[in-house]
């Protein structure tokens, strides 16, 4: 069977650019209306005062300072705290699949080939804008590829899954180049006026294009993938099409994102890191001589605490890369944008690991040797 190369990935960085400020000033305005509208229940001990949030708080509780998003104005209006992003007819693509597309273009021109040599599209994404038809098949129409595209949802693990799938497919000769993307429109799923997680998540997409190793230049090998679900409910998001059948259901917090997020943190850090560290055993590899982790840019005191279990040392700089502070949380897009710009200094034969994790509980680690 022909081994998998990640050839090539790309990036598309939405305009605007939201601090951490910016969002406290808008969610400090709502707070303060709130708990006046609210005052005489509040005296009467009937309700709790709404906690006022700050910039020190969120970079200290995540390690974000900022994140980008596709609309600004939107968030920035204590009225509205959601983005405004319109529906597009029918005959325009959508605003995901653009973003995808942008990705897309990003990584072709680094593949240095063209966009016909791509047999399969994968979008592997947080959030679909739709049920059908799929994403993946608007990116393959924009693009003119031939061949077949689809859909695939693991929230925050979505990219390696998809490299998995991808590189399953180069395996069997489905397809000799596969390109994942990642569009993540995360400000469209967050309650903004949640103060535990109003700053968490950015918008962005990614781009991977995993070709077979008998026709790739240079690129990196992927020397294997593992994927790892196990139910829970402590991250979650009950938006779907059966809302509307519910006649209690508009308008519930749980249709947009929730999580309890000490109990993800107790749980899903070791749960990674010990998938990592078997994982690497498995291939005969020692984690601790690993020269970079791109990991899930979720929180910085997660990936720091995983880099410590998995290196057995604190990480040096460089070795355990953070973009979360510029990107925020962007979901199955985070360890990609890790990746895409934080390996240039790589050698012949140097090691690294992509590892995503998120809902579900869902975890997949993909390690790579450049080539």
């Amino acid at each position: 069977m022909p081994d998998a190369v990640i050839a090539a990935t790309g990036l598309y960085t939405p305009p605007n650019s939201l601090s951490n400020a910016e969002l406290v000033e808008t969610f400090n305005t709502w707070v303060e209306r709130e708990n006046a509208r609210n005052a005489k229940a509040i005296k009467a001990g009937e309700m709790e005062p709404l906690t006022a949030s700050s910039a020190e708080f969120i970079e200290k509780a995540s390690g974000i300072k900022s994140r980008f998003v596709m609309d600004k104005t939107g968030l920035l209006d204590p009225d509205l705290m959601r983005p405004i992003l319109p529906e597009r007819p029918n005959d325009q693509i959508s605003i995901l699949a653009e973003m995808a597309v942008e990705a897309a273009m990003d990584a072709l021109v680094s593949w240095d080939k063209p966009a016909s040599e791509i047999g399969a599209v994968i979008c592997a994404a947080s959030n679909m804008q739709r049920a059908y038809p799929a994403m993946a098949i608007e990116v393959q129409n924009a693009l003119g590829i031939e061949g077949f595209a689809f859909d695939m949802n693991v929230a925050c693990s979505s990219a390696t899954f998809g490299i998995k799938t991808a590189a399953d497919f180069i395996a069997s000769r489905s397809a000799k180049a596969v390109l994942v993307v990642n569009p993540e429109i995360c400000s469209g799923h967050l309650n903004f006026r949640d103060r535990d997680s109003h700053f968490i998540f950015g918008d962005v997409a990614t781009a991977v294009i995993v070709e077979a190793s008998d026709q790739a230049v240079g690129g990196w090998e992927i020397l294997g993938t593992r994927l790892k679900t196990q139910f829970s409910n402590n991250i979650r998001n009950n938006f779907g099409f059966l809302n509307r059948a519910d006649p209690d259901g508009v308008g519930k917090p749980d249709k947009l994102f929730v999580q309890e997020g000490r109990k993800v943190f107790r749980e899903v850090v070791p749960m990674v890191s010990e998938m990592i560290v078997e994982h690497a055993g498995a291939l005969g590899l020692d984690p601790t001589k690993l020269k970079r982790l791109w990991l899930h840019q979720a929180n910085i005191n997660m990936n720091e605490m995983i880099g410590r279990r998995v290196l057995g040392r604190a990480p040096a700089p460089g070795e355990n890369v953070i973009i979360l502070d510029e990107y925020a949380n962007t979901s199955s897009a985070g360890s990609v944008i890790a990746f895409h710009k934080h390996n240039a200094d790589f050698q012949r034969g140097d090691l690294g690991l992509i590892c995503s994790f998120g809902a579900g509980y869902s975890a997949g680690t993909v390690f790579v040797r450049k080539r």
